[in-house]
């Protein structure tokens, strides 16, 4: 089997990742499978079926050490925490740069360390806090190369840490802490603050002095930050600490703690734990797809699961003199976790004709993660009948766990009782973006982000023509069917922007109850998405169990989402013709003009807006308070913004995008509350935006009915000239081919050349 065959001729992009990214120089793509698979034959079957790949640095690295490589098969480490000593500090530092080195990414907490302002004996005589270091570590990341790229970190901290608030500011200045995400471990005992609005105490007693750092929150207050902050940044994520404790294989085992989260949240992890790796494509086990008659392979599921756990023990142990650090190869030893998985689960979905988020298909993925679960834990205790259970294992206690006794039928549990598990870590749901791209599937539990993005490409003669290239399920789908538009699509092609967020939370909740480890996913909103409802998605995502959750709210300050929505196309005009950069149009008095009169929270605000009388375009915004109207000079400044931005070619969705990214206000909360007679919006910038966009609307419609009046011999309107409306800051762009970059499961992925800023 070649390549083109494995992935089809016309997938261009997957075979260009392949040969890029895995490919070890010249081998054949059976050389490619014959290494990557130890000769394990049953999986390089797999491998071929695309039922079943290899997490990216095993099938990058595997075997290449045979060729003196320093290279690790896992793809992320749990770095012991730094003790609260310059020396154990720049230790952690030093472990990071080494684990970088051999391919490896990272996470660290950073609780221990003393809050700022406690004493310490020294120069300083007091410390400049825990997150002063984080620059540090962000540093090291960022220096130590890996073929071509930089490795990932994660830096935690624990809610009841003194620093917590700022450690949430920091990521807002876009300068610092460039190359780590971050999160707050949160606990039961904050979510209750937070659901009674009582105070939480923040505590840290530093061990070498004695001293004891404490003060007071209101809880609420801090949950609001972290919600506040994550909507406007996408971070800090959070770590439902108490979740993540509590639901695992080894929760009873007394010697056994979590240090910390990988870079992408999905594998909690002891000191010098690792994530070895492996995901199966659900979209390959549907029989008769796009059918009446389509159903899910479940014994196929079964049998793959066991193969799976099988070859990647295989590896582990293969691997283990491959690990960077000694700390690393004994955790690695005595605990042996691996990190089985699943991609294309939409695909699956949108093949049996169920919806992503409807109560048909959680009942689905139920099934589904209860079958890998069990055929997991039995084929883990099947490997310790041959080879021994893991050094740290204590059957008993395994067996009493939550978590085990809900995802075991009886068979299972008599294996495990008469033989032990080999393994303490069995399942997880990792980014996939880069294998699940190659393939032309969805990544991870995530649903499909949209049905097509658009592409550009410039003509000779200057032309820039925007196109769609379909997502691979829906152009399958409508070449079989023949349709000849996305938009004669079933109902069941949702899309996550389509989702109310409890349907994404409903989802990662049925699978986080099957996954031992955690699951990497970030939950897209769009950009009226309210901080109100970033609180509530947070409290949902408490309520149901999960182990950690993230947003990332379109247009919000951390760009890296393609835009979905269709553009027309667009003509490149010439320089004589269309605005140079600093040139705005001229407003002629030939301008037509509409009034609005909003109630805001500070009482009446008049908006007067002037249009273009030929094509309808926003030129103009003069803004007036009322009596009690708020600011004049804010009004005037806004008002000058919005014109300048419409003279320069900005439309008018545009604008009021960014008017709508402003965030509530108090009082017009309270007057809505209390009065509601408010105009549509959260707070002044946003009614304006409303009140703009309603103009604009209405005058298209009047254009549209003298169009439809004027005879045919009536003269034709001048065309105004035209810019980009694309606005370049607004988004994150591909290092490697230059095009936009999508954010999902946590990771910045481009659907363009394949490139990935997760491992």
């Amino acid at each position: 089997m070649t390549v083109e065959e494995w992935l089809g001729e016309e997938n261009q992009l997957g075979i260009d990742i392949w040969k890029k990214k895995y490919c070890n120089e010249d081998e054949t793509f059976e050389e490619w499978i014959s290494r990557i698979s130890g000769r394990n034959e049953e999986i390089a079957d797999y491998i071929r079926q695309k039922k079943f790949l290899f997490g990216g640095r095993i099938l990058a690295n595997r075997g290449l050490n045979r060729e003196g490589r320093k290279v690790t098969y896992s793809n992320c480490y749990v770095v012991e925490p730094p003790e609260d000593n310059i020396e154990s500090i720049f230790d952690c530092a030093k472990k990071l740069a080494r684990t970088y080195s051999y391919g490896g990414g990272c996470g660290v907490d950073i609780s221990k360390l003393s809050p700022r302002g406690a004493k310490i004996n020294n120069a300083a005589k007091e410390t400049s806090g825990s997150v002063s270091f984080m620059e540090l570590y962000s540093l090291v990341t960022a220096l130590i190369g890996q073929s071509g790229r930089r490795g990932a970190l994660m830096i935690s901290i624990d809610c009841s840490h003194p620093d917590v608030e700022e450690f949430i500011d920091l990521k807002t200045d876009l300068e610092k802490v460039t190359k780590a995400n971050i999160s707050v471990r949160i606990h039961e005992d904050f979510m209750e603050a937070v659901k009674k609005n009582e105070d939480y105490l923040l505590h840290y007693k530093r061990e070498a002095t004695g001293q004891v750092i404490e003060r007071s929150i209101n809880a609420r207050e801090l949950f609001r930050k972290i919600a506040e902050t994550n909507w406007d940044y996408a971070e800090p994520g959070a770590l439902f600490w108490d979740r993540i404790e509590g639901w695992n294989l080894l929760s009873n085992t007394k010697e056994f703690s979590y240090a910390g989260v990988n870079p992408c949240a999905e594998e909690p992890l002891p000191a010098g734990g690792s994530c070895l790796l492996g995901s199966i494509n659900l979209a390959e086990f549907v029989l008769n797809p796009f059918t009446e008659n389509a159903q899910f392979d479940l014994e196929g599921l079964k049998h793959c699961v066991e193969t799976a756990v099988r070859a990647l023990n295989e590896v582990l142990e293969e691997g283990l003199p491959l690990h960077p650090l000694q700390e690393q190869q004994e955790s690695v030893t005595k605990w042996r976790q691996i990190g089985l998985g699943i991609m294309g689960l939409a695909d699956c979905l949108i093949q049996l004709g169920l919806t992503y988020g409807e109560e048909d298909a959680v009942t689905m993925c139920d099934k589904i993660g209860f079958a890998m679960a069990d055929s997991a834990i039995a084929s883990s205790a099947k490997l310790a009948k041959e080879k021994g259970s893991f050094p740290a294992c204590h059957t008993e206690e395994i067996m009493e766990t939550p978590y085990f006794t809900a995802n075991t039928t009886e068979r299972t549990r008599e294996l495990v009782r008469k033989y032990g598990l080999r393994n303490s870590q069995l399942l997880t749901i990792a980014p996939t973006g880069t294998l699940s791209t190659m393939l032309g599937i969805s990544g991870g539990i995530e649903p499909i982000y949209a049905n097509y993005y658009e592409r550009k490409t410039e003509s000779l003669h200057g032309t820039d023509v925007y196109y769609k290239v379909y997502t691979k399920i829906v152009e399958n789908y409508m070449k079989q069917f023949g349709l000849k538009s996305d938009t004669e699509l079933p109902d069941y092609f949702v899309t996550a922007m389509m989702l109310d967020y409890r349907q994404r939370i409903d989802m990662q909740s049925v699978w986080q109850k099957h996954i031992d480890a955690s699951i990497s996913s970030t939950v897209n909103v769009p950009n009226g998405f309210t901080v109100e409802e970033t609180e509530g998605l947070y409290l949902y995502a408490y309520e149901k169990g999960l182990k950690g959750i993230t947003i990332f709210r379109d247009g919000c300050k951390r760009i890296g989402i393609l835009n979905a929505n269709a553009k027309k196309e667009s003509k490149k005009v010439s320089a004589g013709e269309g605005l140079k950069r600093g040139e705005i149009l001229l407003v002629t008095d030939d301008v037509i003009g509409k009034k609005r009169k909003l109630i805001t929270g500070c009482g009446s605000l008049h908006c007067i807006a002037l249009f273009d009388p030929h094509t309808g375009a926003l030129l103009e915004t003069y803004l007036s308070k009322g009596s009690t109207g708020g600011c004049n000079n804010f009004m005037v400044g806004l008002s000058r913004m919005i014109s300048i931005s419409a003279r320069g070619g900005i439309d008018i969705e545009t604008i009021v995008d960014q008017l709508n990214s402003s965030g509530s206000c108090p009082s017009y909360t309270a007057r809505r509350v209390t009065r509601k007679d408010t105009s549509k919006g959260a707070c002044c910038p946003m009614a304006v935006g409303n009140a703009l966009l309603d103009m604009y609307n209405e005058m298209q419609e009047e254009l549209a009915e003298q169009e439809g009046k004027a005879s045919w011999k009536a003269k034709k309107a001048p065309k105004p000239r035209a810019v980009s409306s694309e606005a370049n800051a607004d988004k994150m762009y591909c290092p490697e081919c230059g095009e936009p970059l999508v954010f999902e499961e946590g990771c910045n992925i481009c659907k363009s050349c394949g490139w990935s800023k997760c491992h």
